[in-house]
């Protein structure tokens, strides 16, 4: 395919070092879910923001207004988290680096992430200076895993998901890459194994971005 246009990544886990806790998050939406529903809701493994709009919609078919007193608190419950995590998170030694990397051989790049710009932020102030694309929670049509969100970073970079690559440390990112129709690498960066991406089948499974980049760079993408 010649060398890449683009290269897409995730986040918490794949740039930086943001250890969130999505159980206690699920934990505490169900707190808050047993005041608006009378009882409190197993959580299960759908994803937390997920989850707590499936909670929301429940609530709207009873009261229209408590569904959406619901909503705010949820949304708020998880922003608080994801403030608290970011300040005790950091940017891995490698991200800069590579970014700038990436740039100088005339790869676009940009981040895809499910978090909150004021989080991502805290650990990287300077994030839209070093990316041509840069699509939080808060400005993303769709979530990924819908490629919606891939999409999004690629129209705006000019970039053809064909000749493109998406990066991250959850199976979730290689779904959504395989869903654009991108290239797709996993990193072991964050909290998943390698062996974790294995009925996936991404194009590259490697321990972090660092290494992402020789790995590339060997295979004549760069």
């Amino acid at each position: 395919m010649g060398k890449l246009d683009a290269i897409i990544f995730d986040f918490d886990g794949t740039l930086a070092e943001l250890t969130l806790d999505f159980d206690l998050m699920k934990r505490s939406i169900a707190a808050l879910a047993e005041v608006f529903l009378g009882t409190r809701p197993e959580p299960g493994p759908t994803p937390a923001l997920e989850w707590l709009e499936e909670l929301v919609q429940k609530t709207l078919k009873e009261d229209r207004d408590e569904g959406m007193e619901f909503r705010t608190r949820g949304q708020l419950v998880i922003t608080a988290m994801e403030m608290d995590a970011a300040r005790q998170g950091r940017l891995f030694d490698f991200t800069r680096p590579a970014l700038e990397t990436l740039t100088s051989r005339g790869v676009a790049t940009g981040v895809i992430t499910r978090n909150i710009s004021a989080a991502v932020k805290v650990v990287f102030p300077d994030i839209e200076e070093l990316t041509q694309a840069f699509i939080p929670r808060e400005t993303a049509i769709r979530v990924k895993p819908d490629p919606g969100h891939l999409f999004q970073a690629l129209e705006q970079i000019g970039a053809a998901p064909a000749r493109s690559l998406m990066v991250g440390d959850h199976p979730m990112d290689i779904e959504t890459a395989k869903a654009a129709g991108t290239m797709s690498a996993a990193v072991t960066s964050g909290t998943m194994e390698a062996d974790q991406f294995k009925a996936l089948a991404p194009d590259f499974v490697v321990q972090d971005v660092a290494a992402l980049l020789i790995e590339l760079g060997e295979a004549g993408l760069l």
